[in-house]
């Protein structure tokens, strides 16, 4: 039996739960319970606790983007990461839009359509994650991003002019949410029809 040396590739790399990424992904579930105390505290009527909530709901929604970012870009992808980021992600977004629907700027079917597509997407993935992952496409980043922005308008003490444009963006947002949620069934239903067939018929 020879000592030869491990090559490095085949060494399996070890990554820190302490690293930037995990970091801003708890930084942003720390956010969530300030940014509704600071709803609460507003109730939707004083513009400066307004102007403060809004700021503090954009800094936690760009730590989403970020932390992704990172993770990628360094490869420090960790299990905690896989599962506090999108819990982190739909407790802020959950957090909004059902507090704007208690102080009644935003229709409650709204809120509820929005997070029965988010929790619900979740739960498949959790659903067919053995047979394989349903990465995340480029309309789930542009939904995310329009349903930010659109939570952001609702929050901001905005001018008379202006008010009417946000239930335009919310609009927006709800027609790509529906439209990718349907677009992630489709991709579930093909991954486990898919790992059904190969294993009937013993395929690789």
């Amino acid at each position: 039996m020879t000592n030869e040396p491990v090559p490095v590739a085949a060494v399996p790399r070890r990554v820190s739960l302490y690293n930037a990424a995990n970091l801003l992904t708890a930084i942003r579930l720390v956010l969530v319970p300030v940014f509704l105390v600071l709803v609460v505290a507003s109730e939707m009527t004083e513009p400066g606790w307004r102007m403060a909530a809004c700021l503090v709901f954009c800094l936690a929604s760009a730590t989403d983007f970020v932390d992704g970012w990172i993770a990628r870009r360094f490869h420090l992808v960790t299990s905690f990461g896989k599962v506090a980021d999108p819990i982190a992600d739909k407790a802020l977004t959950g957090t909004a839009l059902v507090l704007l629907s208690a102080y009644d700027q935003l229709s409650w079917w709204v809120t509820a359509l929005i997070l029965l597509r988010e929790w619900g997407i979740t739960a498949m993935r959790l659903w067919v994650i053995q047979y394989g992952v349903i990465p995340a496409s480029r309309g789930g980043k542009v939904k995310t991003a329009l349903q930010i922005a659109a939570i952001a308008w609702y929050l901001w003490p905005m001018p008379a002019s202006l008010v009417a444009v946000g239930p335009w963006l919310m609009g927006a947002a709800v027609a790509v949410t529906i439209l990718t949620g349907v677009d992630y069934i489709v991709q579930a239903v093909r991954l486990r029809r898919g790992a059904g067939a190969g294993a009937v018929t013993g395929g690789e």
